[in-house]
């Protein structure tokens, strides 16, 4: 099957249409919160919280016996905030930095998670198989009780957004200011922890523990390169997340053997690496075309300031002297001059210069804003 073919049947075929809008809307909701778990830099937060779930899948499973997506969920969620807190509680009670209490956290959950994985394997239950799905993502599995879940808890995110929008804006660039204005800064702080890890769970089946922390920042740290505005960094973030989803998932339809979790995850990254290169703010394209040009402006200033030296002390600027005084300075060149001529600041006729009247205002602008700063 073609991506072309993938996109015709995408309207008819019940199981791709569910698929694809189940990762489409995981791409959104990750996006959304993705963002602020960049602005707030807690990366590492994600990977932390996605491991932590681990144990909680495979608690649920030994409880209920069943694999129910909905109990695992429930149990993952439980586990992610167990995790989340005992993250909190660290850093809080104890010397421990952040980055610390997360390496602890996500290495024993997980470990505690694969030995129960390990333990469910060796048991003769014939419903323990594909629960290790969970760790790498399996979108196949997805159907429309899930996908019905991931939209009604995408929407009361975005409805709890646009409620306490400008208590998380506050609280996101200036937590003192929040305290100040009466707000409950803790109740705010665990709101927001509350859907990411949310979030994070909802992305385990399709995604997997391993990968689900690059898709909760990828979208958000593509969106970053490209605004300063928070609004607008979280709409892009929630674009990016879906046509990651939509893509991965088309890509990974389109061949044989392809698991759709690590795809949508590459594609998220090529968005996260087009952005690096090519937003017009921060891009490294950009930032190294403006090198260059604000190199070559001072390249011409420099050559200007001499020569405005030069016209100030010769009498003759035409004369031999004067030239080869200036073709002694290390700024010359003759691009730099032809350059000087364009902006016309200097005149050469005869392979002999004279500085234009805009030339020497340019010029006696430079001399007064040196000075100035000096």
């Amino acid at each position: 099957m073609t991506i072309t073919e993938y996109f015709h049947l995408l309207w008819s075929d019940y199981t791709l249409r569910t698929i694809t809008l189940g990762t489409a809307v995981l791409g959104a909701i990750c996006g959304m919160l993705g963002s602020f778990a960049v602005l707030r830099k807690q990366s590492l937060l994600g990977d932390a919280i996605s491991h932590a779930a681990l144990p909680g899948i495979a608690l649920a499973f030994l409880i209920t016996g069943a694999k129910d997506s909905n109990i695992l969920m429930l149990g993952a969620l439980v586990s992610g905030l167990v995790g989340t807190f005992w993250i909190r509680g660290m850093t809080k009670k104890t010397h421990l930095k952040s980055d610390t209490a997360l390496g602890l956290v996500l290495s024993l959950f997980f470990g505690f998670g694969m030995l129960l994985l390990t333990f469910i394997q060796k048991q003769p239950n014939a419903n323990q198989a594909g629960l290790d799905k969970y760790l790498f993502g399996q979108a196949a599995t997805l159907v429309e009780k899930d996908v019905n879940l991931m939209i009604i808890v995408t929407s009361i995110c975005l409805f709890i957004l646009i409620l306490f929008w400008k208590e998380f804006k506050i609280l996101l660039f200036d937590a003192d200011y929040t305290k100040t204005l009466g707000f409950n800064t803790k109740f705010i702080d665990i709101l927001i922890t509350f859907f990411i890890v949310l979030a994070i769970v909802l992305g385990l089946q399709t995604v997997g523990v391993v990968l689900m922390s690059a898709m909760l920042l990828a979208p958000a740290a593509a969106a970053r390169q490209w605004t300063n505005s928070l609004g607008m960094m979280i709409f892009l973030a929630a674009i990016f997340g879906i046509f990651s989803g939509v893509f991965g998932t088309a890509i990974s339809a389109s061949q044989n053997n392809l698991s759709t979790g690590p795809v949508i995850v590459l594609v998220a990254a090529v968005f996260v690496l087009f952005s690096f290169i090519f937003s017009p703010s921060r891009g490294l394209l950009f930032r190294e075309l403006r090198f260059r040009k604000n190199r070559r402006d001072l390249e011409l200033q420099k050559t200007l300031q001499f020569m405005y030296g030069i016209a100030k002390t010769h009498d003759n600027i035409g004369h031999p002297h004067a030239i080869k005084i200036l073709n002694n300075f290390q700024g010359f060149t003759i691009g730099t001059l032809k350059k000087l001529e364009e902006k016309e600041w200097i005149h050469i006729e005869n392979k002999q210069w004279s500085m234009t009247t805009k030339g020497f205002d340019k010029a006696e602008n430079l001399y007064t804003q040196k000075e100035e700063n000096d």
